[in-house]
């Protein structure tokens, strides 16, 4: 499923990327911005009727559209035929049409933390029990995820997912 939200910001993305190739500066906060914003249309994804959730997508919404307000006046230096090219892609996204795709990510694993929690990522040097982690991370209250027998994904609030990790540590040392 592809929300026009994600779209606009897939186009918003190449329009950005394009237009550092060609050396315009982008002003500093926005590549930040952008990777709150995909992180609130991807946990939108996962639960749509989740009022924090709909309440985060409406609020990203309005973050793209300042944005893109910001980055199509920069866009203008390149002329009105570079412009036209691409008020044409954000109104076929806004539309629902299919733009772009996502590239491909090299991790397996979930890439965006679910709102209002932190997250913590352990590249371990030797497979693990499975169950020794599950154990430590349902003891402080965390969501895990497996990618394989080395990586892990770890969600939760903040002090305990330092807790879990610390608890964890012991597992960078085994050998």
């Amino acid at each position: 499923m592809s929300l026009p939200a994600e779209q606009n910001w897939l186009v918003l993305y190449n329009l950005i990327s394009d237009l550092t190739k060609k050396e315009y500066d982008i002003p500093k906060g926005i590549n930040p911005e952008m990777g709150l914003i995909r992180s609130s249309i991807s946990s939108y994804k996962r639960d749509p009727s989740h009022p924090d959730l709909i309440n985060g997508l409406a609020n990203a919404e309005m973050s793209l559209n300042n944005i893109q307000g910001t980055i199509l006046t920069i866009a203008e230096q390149e002329g009105d035929e570079y412009v036209d090219h691409w008020l044409d892609l954000f109104r076929r996204a806004m539309m629902g049409e299919k733009v772009f795709e996502f590239p491909k990510s090299r991790s397996k694993f979930l890439v965006n933390t679910p709102p209002g929690l932190t997250t913590g990522r352990i590249n371990l040097r030797v497979p693990l029990a499975e169950e020794r982690v599950q154990e430590i991370a349902e003891w402080n209250g965390l969501i895990i995820e497996f990618d394989d027998d080395v990586t892990v994904a770890l969600h939760g609030d903040k002090p305990d997912l330092q807790i879990g990790l610390k608890e964890m540590g012991f597992f960078f040392l085994e050998e």
